[in-house]
């Protein structure tokens, strides 16, 4: 059930990328959207077996890998696993249409996107420990290739300097990893089983740090997040929306996932202190974004902040709170690679992004005015307005976290203000003011050009006026987590796996000799 959504873009990436010479970057694009958008579908369908009220890991395939190392091939989806697969598919579909046609070696460049999508979607899915930081692992070449390759200015700097700060990732998160299961004695990395492990204190502290620092880069965090603004800004545009749409997620649902539920003794005391991270890092996003001149990198500043929403609703740990930082998650990815298309836009038709020439693209018959229309509604959306999708993801992460962190919470609040500052300068620089009559007339935009861009509209408005419809999986994500944190964790013999099939079998059948049992309950998604 689960496999599709790696293997399907995986399989799909080496197919494209050896396809013939003849193949034009058209096909080739076409193929791309083929396999995307089949994984939406089957993500969508995904998303009709999943029972809201039964909550938990409700599909589950395993297969035996490695079990000398611990590593199987162990696969789960819960709330919190549902809602981020889906994003990485929507945008990877996004990243693709959004891409040019006559883009250059567009067999390798549609090939890697594909197989970055199958990479992190494996990394959502994945019950096992070591298993995860393999696919977490799987897109640090594929993301360093599409900016050193397919890049603006300062590409290769941009994509060493990424390449080093996700290779220190992935070394702390490994450490962390292996500290976890040789010191719980656990026989294996299967995410269940070593939660059921208690651990002393004092390891907890380090462990959890480990683990902070490890995705606090991926996030990124201040101060690790000196990586993101040139990268972001060298990256093409469905590079910088993969990147900070959905590579970001990697880090808070690592933070989440694994930091919370294995740490909890250690997540509660430090608990105080990551709520001061999370103002820190809003506060400062937000303040940095203001100096820019660069309305790409403006948008990239933003996104610090934005995040910081994320870690201060898990610092909370109220329902209210996890959910809106879940959906805070969502929320993002959306309005953030809606905010890059536009610019990338803006760009191709103006020839740059600098706030000091750039003005008047509002006008109706020089400029650009359905693109400044949704511009507009993009940056209020990010602001935090009333009636679009940030503002209810934001309002629940302050309406959970006030009652425990006040100051913090205050402090967010001002982020949000601030975030409205510079959203008002980008766009009263950018959309009104006149033309300047050297630079009058711009390249029609095309409707194909607007149409990823109307879909993600669409979406914030839709999740803005209904945002029940948000909430409802945010609030089964933040229960399964809070249930991790607080349940006792069923023994492995509690339940066994049928490695030939990879779904759940009952509890009464015996296990086939020589394989490790899942250690986890759940109902098979059928």
């Amino acid at each position: 059930m689960l496999s599709p959504l790696i293997w399907l873009p995986i399989l799909g990436a080496l197919v494209i990328g050896g396809l013939p010479l003849r193949v034009t970057g058209q096909q080739a694009r076409a193929g791309a959207l083929a396999i995307s958008g089949t994984a939406i579908l089957w993500t969508l369908w995904l998303f009709s077996q999943y029972d809201l009220n039964q909550g938990g890991l409700q599909c589950h395939e395993y297969l035996p890998w490695l079990p000398a190392l611990g590593l199987n091939y162990d696969l789960g989806l819960d709330g919190l696993s549902l809602l981020m697969v889906a994003l990485n598919s929507l945008i990877t579909w996004i990243a693709v249409w959004s891409s040019s046609p006559q883009i250059e070696r567009p067999r390798l460049f549609y090939g890697l996107l594909l197989f970055v999508s199958g990479g992190v979607a494996g990394a959502f899915l994945a019950q096992n420990l070591l298993l995860f930081f393999l696919l977490y692992e799987l897109e640090l070449v594929p993301f360093y290739l599409l900016i050193c390759i397919w890049g603006g200015e300062k590409r290769v700097y941009a994509a060493t300097k990424f390449l080093l700060y996700t290779a220190t990732s992935g070394v702390l998160i490994l450490a962390g990893f292996l500290g976890t299961v040789w010191l719980s004695g656990a026989t294996d990395f299967t995410f269940r089983a070593v939660m059921g492990e208690s651990l002393p204190v004092t390891w907890q502290f380090i462990l959890l740090g480990l683990l902070l620092v490890g995705f606090g880069i991926k996030i990124p965090l201040v101060p690790l997040h000196t990586w993101l603004p040139d990268t972001y800004v060298a990256a093409s545009t469905p590079v910088a929306m993969l990147l900070g749409g959905v590579l970001a997620k990697l880090g808070t649902y690592g933070i989440f996932r694994f930091g919370l539920t294995l740490f909890p003794d250690a997540w509660t005391t430090l608990a105080p202190y990551l709520a001061i991270w999370a103002a820190i890092s809003i506060i400062y996003g937000a303040v940095t974004a203001i100096a820019q001149k660069d309305i790409k990198r403006m948008v990239a500043y933003s996104s610090i902040g934005h995040m910081g929403y994320v870690l201060l609703g898990g610092a909370a740990l109220t329902d209210l709170a996890l959910t809106g930082a879940v959906t805070q998650m969502v929320s993002h990815g959306v309005i953030l690679a809606i905010l890059f298309h536009l610019v990338g836009i803006v760009e191709a038709k103006v020839g740059t992004r600098e706030l000091n020439v750039l003005n008047g693209l509002m006008n109706p018959i020089r400029g650009l005015p359905m693109v400044s229309a949704l511009l507009v509604m993009a940056g209020m959306a990010s602001a935090g307005i009333p009636g679009l999708m940030g503002f209810v993801t934001e309002f629940l992460v302050f309406q959970g976290s006030y009652q425990v962190y006040p100051i913090p919470t205050l402090l967010g609040v001002v982020g949000t203000g601030v975030t409205a500052v510079y959203f008002v300068i980008l766009l009263n620089r950018t959309c009104f003011g006149r033309l300047d009559n050297a630079i009058a007339y711009f390249p029609k935009v095309e409707f194909s050009e607007r149409f990823p861009a109307f879909v993600l509209a669409a979406m914030i408005l839709f999740f803005g006026i209904q945002p029940q419809a948000l909430m409802s999986w945010g609030e089964s994500a933040a229960t399964t987590v809070m249930t991790a944190m607080t349940e006792p964790v069923p023994t492995p013999s509690a339940t066994t796996a049928a490695p030939s099939s990879g779904l759940t079998v009952s509890a009464a059948e015996p296990m086939p000799s020589g394989s490790n049992p899942s250690p986890n309950p759940t109902q098979p998604c059928i």
